[in-house]
């Protein structure tokens, strides 16, 4: 797809954090943990892939990460787009990062325990992992039956957006990128720090500047780029207001409640 309004730059990847989930709703780290859709992540997804569709855009392949919430969110854009039969992958390196002994805790409640501006640096600073999981701790997903062909040294206990980069880039650069580079319109469908750190690879963003970067549920973020494939502009498919109010949102799950 092109836009004609800049210049006919190409417009190759979309980039969608899933719908907000069950855990999303009640403020908890999710991570690795397999949430669900909420009904409101189900209804986010179902607008997502009618805007896209309202604006022209179609796709040849798609990826997810193995998490429900996200493949749910990808399989609902798809029904709206008319797209089942495209080629839809599934990779682990496309999971949301690993909160460690963070996941399942609520984030206010962990933000009046150990102050906002701690948990806003587990939650956004580029290399500050939270606190592990324990070797022994059930929640570890070692023993997931969709991880078992891969070398258990790889299944993280806790990691940073920076750990998270360096999980992604590899599957970006041997699989998701060639597709582009061959033609391909890519529909990628993950979560917020995988969106953050495909962000920041691509729009090289300076590492002191990636803590304030926050991804709303929901709201598709276009890429247009230049004949060489680098990116040259990205925006979000809705009106400014509606993206500040989603940004904020995210923004102020780590701030304590009274």
């Amino acid at each position: 797809m092109t836009d004609n309004n800049h210049n006919c730059r190409a417009v190759s990847l979309v980039l969608l954090r899933h719908g907000e989930s069950i855990w999303n709703k009640d403020n908890k780290f999710c991570g690795w943990v397999d949430a669900d859709l909420a009904d409101t992540g189900h209804q986010e997804a179902k607008t997502a892939g009618r805007i896209l569709r309202e604006k022209g855009f179609t796709f040849d392949v798609a990826f997810c990460s193995v998490l429900k919430r996200s493949v749910k969110s990808l399989n609902i854009v798809l029904d709206e787009l008319d797209l089942h039969w495209i080629p839809v992958f599934k990779h682990w390196r496309l999971n949301e990062r690993h909160y460690g002994a963070l996941q399942g805790k609520n984030k206010a409640e962990t933000a009046a325990l150990f102050g906002e501006e701690q948990v806003k640096i587990w939650r956004r600073a580029y290399d500050v992992r939270p606190p592990p999981l324990e070797d022994s701790d059930p929640g570890w997903q070692g023993e997931d039956a969709r991880y078992k062909f891969i070398d258990k040294r790889l299944i993280p206990r806790h990691e940073c957006l920076k750990d998270a980069e360096q999980r992604i880039l590899p599957y970006w650069h041997d699989v998701i990128f060639p597709k582009i580079k061959s033609g391909s319109r890519v529909l990628i469908c993950v979560h917020g720090t995988s969106v953050r750190a495909l962000l920041k690879y691509l729009n090289k963003v300076p590492e002191e500047e990636i803590i304030d970067l926050n991804i709303p549920t929901g709201i598709p973020l276009v890429f247009e780029s230049d004949k060489d494939l680098s990116p040259v502009r990205h925006y979000y498919l809705a009106d400014e207001a509606k993206v500040q109010a989603a940004i904020q949102k995210v923004a102020d799950q780590g701030k304590a409640r009274n």
